[in-house]
């Protein structure tokens, strides 16, 4: 199986992320290597944890947004509602909603850094 493939496998939408990006195969993989640099980049379970919760919506905004544009389904929606429980003041379920998709998180991470090793990226 190759990076498309393994992704979506776990739920990721390739061919809208390929139409979002204009088809072009390239890119839309060179963004999908950048996605595990961004959420280092973007800690939102830190930021719940230091209760800072302006943080933590900023940061769960962005992984929503590239998530969305990338068509990677379920961190999009995981972190849609992240960020509209955030917004509520329900840092609670925000923190159950997260726990839950950390594991596929990891997963997708996974594939796609096994996918920049290969790739010398």
């Amino acid at each position: 199986m190759d990076l498309l493939e393994e992704l979506l496998a776990e739920g990721a939408d390739i061919a809208e992320g390929l139409r979002r990006l204009g088809g072009k195969a390239d890119f839309y993989t060179k963004m999908l290597l950048r996605v595990p640099t961004l959420i280092a980049e973007r800690p939102v379970t830190a930021a719940m944890m230091r209760d800072n919760p302006a943080l933590a919506v900023e940061n769960a905004h962005a992984v929503k947004g590239v998530a969305g544009n990338l068509s990677i389904t379920p961190l999009y929606e995981s972190y849609s509602k992240i960020v509209a429980l955030l917004r509520e003041g329900d840092s609670g379920a925000a923190s159950a909603v997260l726990e839950g998709i950390l594991p596929v998180q990891e997963r997708i991470l996974s594939i796609i850094e096994k996918y920049r090793q290969l790739n010398g990226s």
